[in-house]
């Protein structure tokens, strides 16, 4: 890290949003602590190392709260002026046929990781009196997700949890910003096991589209953002004033497994 350029922290960033979020700041001047489990992520680090960004990558796992703790220290010493908690995973198929181990992950990943890397992170930003934060939450979290129930709830609970952290740091000099992309070209559902299904067949968002997005919104320190085509956007819109009843049943018709009308491909 260098200290005359800013760092930008970026989770779930080995591919997909979380890559392209690293590339824009790497492309606006910041250097980059950069986050991801698999093994894509070296690859990931030097690519974005071609920008002139100086890139540390710390390969850890954030289900496993010791994973969490080795990304923390590495922020030892360090001046994090952006943080993207980005890294997500998804489950879809019926509640009671899936498996116990792959909700709780979801719920590890998605809410406790968020919870506990966003606490040591805001304590230093709240210190410093200066400090942005960005949350990847999502369309889903709008909606109640039958047949990607605890993923669904995962989001809304990010999105309650960004909401409630706006207020209580509106005066601390620290911003917090979430964004909700769409279904976007990624490893989500490949990973998630929803490529049968009708969401996970369709075409998807562009991830650097959505990236560049959030990442426009969290520089201007706004709130809240759904990101994406216009077709998401619309859909942002239209889960404002839909009761909760025929969300459920038009997410049912986009998730249940077995109904994809389109090729298999992959998503965020």
């Amino acid at each position: 890290m260098t200290d005359t350029r800013p760092l930008a922290l970026v989770t779930g960033a080995s591919s997909g949003i979380g890559f392209e979020l690293a590339r824009q700041f790497a492309q606006a001047g910041f250097d980059l602590l950069v986050n991801a489990e698999d093994d894509r992520l070296d690859h990931a680090a030097q690519r974005l190392r071609e920008t002139g960004a100086s890139v540390r990558a710390v390969r850890a796992d954030l289900r496993d709260p010791a994973g969490v703790d080795r990304l923390v220290a590495a922020t030892t010493g360090l001046e994090v002026d952006v943080a993207a908690l980005n890294a997500g995973v998804g489950q879809g198929g019926a509640f009671v046929d899936t498996d116990l181990a792959d909700d709780q992950a979801v719920i590890d990943l998605n809410v406790t990781s968020t919870v506990r890397l966003a606490k040591p992170l805001l304590r230093q930003m709240v210190a410093r009196g200066v400090g942005r934060m960005l949350f990847t939450s999502s369309i889903a979290a709008m909606m109640p997700g039958s047949f990607q129930p605890v993923y669904n709830a995962s989001k809304s609970f990010v999105q309650s949890f960004a909401q409630a952290l706006q207020e209580e740091l509106k005066d601390s000099g620290v911003t917090v910003t979430s964004f909700l992309p769409g279904p976007t070209e990624t490893d989500f559902f490949r990973r998630a096991g929803m490529t049968d299904t009708r969401v996970g067949s369709a075409d998807k968002d562009d991830p650097a589209q959505v990236a560049e997005q959030a990442f426009e919104a969290v520089m201007k320190g706004r709130k809240k953002v759904v990101t994406g085509s216009l077709k998401t956007k619309a859909q942002g819109v239209a889960d404002k004033v839909l009761p909760d009843a025929a969300k459920a049943a038009v997410h049912r018709r986009m998730a249940e497994p077995g109904h994809g009308d389109g090729p298999d491909e992959e998503e965020q």
